[in-house]
């Protein structure tokens, strides 16, 4: 039987704040649509389910990660569907965006990673590995839900810009994140501790390379002018929330190299906090605009 880390409980914690909400959004959601335009409902459950089939045929993700993720894909592309409706307008494509740029990343120097034992498991992604990197990016689309639910005029009014730029940014700083680990670990050379700026190994939580933080911060610009472009939020969107990507990927370095290595946090814990706080911090500069 496997021996779980002892903070695994912050693993679970994770899932418990995440996955209720997202689930009672979708059934809510999956109604309203239903009723009111029914192409939405099922375009967007149909692709949701392909895309968490696709991730788990691939082996980047367990069969409970691939529902969770597919969950989480139907709960932000209901939240960003607008009328008149299309697709490519959701924020599917920035997600799709992210999906793509992580799996790639993670292909690169596979077998020199599984050499070092740094590898991601070849069985994929854990359920809590999901949630917590995308997990942020669902509750902020679904606060966004609550309030519109108070209108009957859905149709006429887009969301409001400001949870679009929170979820926006919390993708974009789980992209970086991955993206700047799964490249720094094989082109970045010798990491340094980001506190102390002292050499450490491969792998160390709180290490960075400046090959990988630049990786990081190309896919963070990526993942938001996807979204920018997707939902129409101009550059104002692209710059708030590729800020807000990389400020989350500096404290999830931060966090890396205090909390996690004194054994307070696990690597779930931190990914949610830094996602969050990518959030928090796009809706501090979209306050200051």
């Amino acid at each position: 039987m496997a021996i779980r880390h002892p903070l695994y409980w912050q693993s679970k914690l994770v899932l418990l704040l995440v996955v209720p909400t997202v689930a009672a959004d979708i059934v809510l959601q999956a109604h309203w649509w239903a009723a009111n335009l029914p192409t939405v409902a099922i375009s967007t459950l149909a692709l949701s389910l392909l895309l968490g089939f696709a991730a788990w045929k691939l082996g980047t993700a367990t069969p409970g990660a691939a529902a969770a993720g597919a969950a989480i894909a139907a709960s932000i592309t209901f939240s960003t569907s607008v009328y008149p409706y299309a697709t490519w307008n959701t924020a599917l494509v920035p997600l799709l965006t992210l999906l793509i740029l992580t799996s790639l990343a993670t292909q690169v120097g596979r077998s020199c990673k599984e050499e070092l034992g740094i590898a991601e498991p070849k069985r994929g992604r854990s359920a809590a590995q999901v949630v917590a990197n995308l997990g942020v990016a669902a509750l902020a689309v679904n606060e966004l839900v609550q309030s519109s639910l108070l209108h009957s005029d859905r149709f006429a009014h887009a969301a409001p810009a400001m949870l679009f730029v929170a979820s926006l940014a919390a993708l974009a700083e789980s992209a970086a994140d991955t993206v700047s680990s799964e490249i720094g670990q094989v082109l970045g050379g010798i990491p340094r501790m980001v506190t102390t700026l002292r050499q450490v190994r491969s792998g160390t939580d709180g290490g960075v390379t400046l090959v990988g933080t630049l990786s990081g911060i190309a896919a963070a610009a990526l993942v938001a002018l996807a979204g920018a472009l997707a939902l129409r939020g101009g550059f104002a969107m692209f710059w708030i929330a590729c800020a807000g990507g990389v400020f989350g990927l500096f404290f999830d370095s931060l966090l890396g190299a205090t909390l996690e290595r004194k054994g307070w946090l696990n690597n779930d814990a931190v990914n949610f906090l830094s996602t969050a706080s990518a959030a928090v911090f796009a809706l501090g500069l979209l306050a200051l605009r």
